[in-house]
């Protein structure tokens, strides 16, 4: 397309330049998820003129993109050939890209039945703290051990490395998709979700508050029939396709507020014992939560339901934003850091406060 560029060259340059001056670097795309970890610091670096298609095989469900191309680029690239990213990644303020998509790690409303973003990474292309152009995953290289190296650059917000270029594998897209509703309190409604999700129906999306719920289903119209009567669900009178993108981009009415808001993950059938309006996604294992209790009250609350809690949005971007993690993955954390930026220069303290 008229924008593609490869700008591969002048971003090596001013990492080789940064780490020689043990100069912080801002990695970002669009900086649509600017929000999102800990205070940003150091010059910034944006890869949003590193852009284009590389190269897009629809038969083998792979697409492989410089880190700046655009979602929305990505997304209807794959709509013409009745495809689509399954994890559904959110366009934060209507931007975003594919490398911030993936370093991000953040799956949208199909993530648990189409998987996350580690899960269709095939491979990239790194840019790392000395300057130097790695190939790790998809046809290029695994390590001995036979780990793909490159999924470890899923959700580390750019702290290992710069991400040059990503091969996503894709999906086809369903040819149709329908949302019902219901009406019940929780524990009916996680009874009849469970129930749903145990006698094969083909959800692709849920979404519960107080007592409102939608389930979004992949299948033809007469099945959608046979399930709407068969668990006593109600038709949605109009179109759902906005609904489901203003969940997924953080549009609706509840994400608006402006206590501090907290993304927790649990076992989707877990009590949280704690006060507060929390909308559900993924049939429970999704929590919103909105609320100005202590960070150490919902982190202890959240770990005894095996779950973990991150400051999502709103919050003291001082602190710790991300959930504490064991000493031992700490260590590790610490010493892949240490691997692929020696000089600490990538979106420093991003993560948590010591790398």
């Amino acid at each position: 397309m008229g924008n593609d560029r490869d700008c591969s060259q002048s971003l090596q340059t001013a990492v080789k330049d940064a780490a020689h001056d043990l100069r912080p670097l801002q990695v970002m795309g669009h900086g649509s998820k600017s929000f999102y970890g800990r205070e940003l610091a150091g010059e910034p670096l944006s890869l949003a003129e590193h852009r284009g298609i590389i190269s897009y095989e629809p038969t083998e469900l792979v697409i492989t993109a410089r880190a700046g191309t655009p979602l929305r680029e990505i997304e209807d690239a794959l709509l013409e050939k009745g495809q689509m990213l399954s994890f559904e990644p959110p366009h934060f303020d209507g931007k975003g890209t594919i490398g911030g998509a993936i370093a991000a790690g953040l799956g949208g409303p199909r993530r648990p039945w189409g998987g996350s973003p580690r899960d269709q990474l095939l491979g990239i292309k790194l840019l790392d703290g000395k300057g130097q152009i790695l190939k790790f995953g998809g046809q290029v290289m695994k390590n001995v051990a036979g780990y793909d190296l490159s999924r470890l650059m899923a959700g580390a917000m750019g702290t290992l490395g710069i991400l040059l270029e990503v091969s996503i594998k894709v999906l086809p897209k369903p040819m149709q998709e329908y949302t019902l509703a219901f009406s019940a309190e929780q524990p009916a409604a996680w009874a009849l979700l469970h129930k749903m999700l145990i006698e094969g129906v083909p959800i692709t999306a849920t979404y519960s508050l107080d007592n409102n719920h939608k389930v979004r289903i992949a299948c033809s119209q007469q099945r959608k029939e046979e399930i709407q009567t068969h668990y006593g669900l109600d038709p949605c009178d109009k179109p759902q396709s906005g609904f489901w993108q203003g969940l997924r981009d953080q549009q609706h009415d509840y994400f608006k507020q402006q206590s501090p808001l907290w993304r927790l993950s649990l076992p989707p059938a877990a009590k949280l014992d704690i006060e507060g309006r929390i909308l559900y996604e993924w049939c429970g294992g999704l929590r919103w939560l909105a609320t100005d209790r202590p960070a150490r009250e919902i982190r202890s609350l959240v770990e005894k339901e095996s779950g973990h809690a991150i400051l999502f949005r709103n919050g003291d971007r001082r602190g710790e934003m991300f959930h504490p993690l064991h000493p031992r993955i700490t260590v590790m954390q610490k010493q892949l850091k240490q691997v692929f930026d020696p000089e600490g220069i990538f979106n420093p303290g991003r993560h948590y406060e010591d790398y």
